[in-house]
């Protein structure tokens, strides 16, 4: 893969905002409204000043700030009047990166719209028992790398439910939890961004009910190197991944920007992945691709840590409905591959493999059982892209994918978190 680096050519979002938009090069255009100064004091306030068990209620309307926010107190909850009401806008920020940066436990936030933030629009810091419900996160002038990181951004917390919120514009992902575990991410929206939804160095998470269309790359399980901890056993299931070929505007360098545009599904260096039930359609370079640390072209200059498994491992895909797509993959390399191996006017299959595996993976030949890529998906096509030997020898020979794996067991949320998970 190469790094994808075009920026969209001012690109407005179709939602319209109070802020007046103008047009000049392809800069961040939203000009900040005056900041409201006494309601800004006033919030700031109230989070200092919370309580456990506080419901700190924010009314109906914009409000104009240009500081973050940010929260210490563990059991707050802040709640809006619903995401279509209570917007505070960030575009006039001078003072921090986050909209509301928090670090705390049992927290719960809802319906409203963080938006226009320099950095992330939320940000949930080492937390248990967070539920993040009907919030939205954008950047009103459309797709740019001028746009914050994260749109919603939960790390390092334990026991999350991400249900009913929506992210827009963000330059890395929409929704984002890393290094996180007991994880539900459903019934969310995410589009225009560079990765719709990612699941980044987790354990146990479900990813269900939600849409992804319009990102560069629709839903990600990434394991990276060189984090605190890695991730496994994931499940993907009952999505809508659509038309996800927006070009690639992550930051040079990063991670996200070798993210091939058009990708529906894309499991990078992770183990024991579940991608089954979902309806997949139209994305340019696949709809689903697994892959490894080595064909992201994001190399860290201090190494990677001896621990660290570059290779996707116990992946089943399976029961998925595929429709269009494969038709003018991101890159020269890859479109290369796909006229040499299906013609000019041909396309990839559904599942691109870029054909790594562990040489300790393999016994009498092939990889052992527990390690293996199983698909049993139909009539789905495969391309073994052959990237260790620069896709000298791609092979579309199924054989290789005929099997099962144990199937992953539904996470479950612990207190009041499963209380509403059972309410879906």
């Amino acid at each position: 893969m190469r790094h994808s680096q075009k920026m969209l050519a001012c690109l407005l979002a179709g939602t319209a905002v109070a802020a007046t938009l103008s047009l000049s090069g392809c800069k961040k255009h939203t000009q900040a409204a005056a900041t409201d100064t006494d309601k800004q004091t006033a919030l700031l306030g109230k989070l200092i000043d919370a309580k456990p068990g506080d419901i700190i209620s924010i009314p109906a309307g914009t409000y104009h700030f240009d500081t973050s926010l940010s929260l210490n107190v563990d059991g707050v909850t802040v709640r809006g009047a619903g995401k279509d009401a209570t917007i505070l806008d960030f575009a006039g920020q001078v003072n921090g990166a986050e909209g509301l940066l928090v670090h705390a436990s049992d927290f719960t936030i809802e319906g409203l719209t963080i938006q226009n933030t320099k950095g992330d629009a939320l940000k949930i810091n080492e937390g248990e028992n967070i539920i993040i419900r009907g919030v939205r996160a954008r950047w009103t002038d459309g797709p740019s790398g001028h746009n914050g990181p994260y749109g919603l951004y939960p790390v390092q917390t334990v026991n999350l439910l991400v249900e009913d919120s929506e992210a827009i514009g963000a330059s890395d992902a929409g929704i984002y939890v890393g290094q996180s575990r007991n994880i539900v991410v459903r019934n969310n929206t995410a589009r225009q961004n560079v990765a719709g939804i990612e699941i980044e160095n987790s354990t146990d998470a479900d990813v269900y009910n939600n849409t992804a269309t319009q990102n560069s790359g629709g839903i990600l399980v990434f394991n990276m190197p060189n984090l605190p901890v890695p991730g496994r056993s994931t499940r993907v299931f009952h999505n809508h991944v659509f038309a996800n070929n927006t070009a690639n505007f992550g930051a040079r360098g990063t991670p996200v920007a070798s993210v091939p545009a058009g990708t529906g599904i894309i499991v990078n260096s992770n183990p024991q992945v579940e991608i089954f039930d979902n309806d997949i359609e139209d994305n340019n370079t696949a709809n689903v691709v697994i892959s490894s640390y080595f064909s992201t072209g994001y190399m860290n200059k201090t190494g990677v840590a001896s621990s660290y498994d570059p290779y996707p491992s116990a992946i089943y895909v399976y029961g998925n409905r595929f429709k269009g797509g494969g038709t003018s993959p991101d890159g020269v390399m890859l479109q290369a591959l796909r006229v040499a191996v299906y013609g000019a006017d041909g396309h990839f299959p559904d599942i691109l493999w870029d054909g790594y595996v562990n040489p300790a993976d393999i016994v009498d030949g092939k990889i052992a059982p527990s390690r293996a890529i199983c698909i049993d998906n139909g009539d789905s096509g495969v391309l073994d892209a052959d990237g260790p030997d620069s896709y000298k020898s791609p092979s579309t020979d199924k054989a290789a994918y005929d099997c099962s794996l144990p199937k992953l067991p539904p996470v479950r949320l612990t207190g009041k978190l499963g209380e509403a998970q059972q309410k879906s």
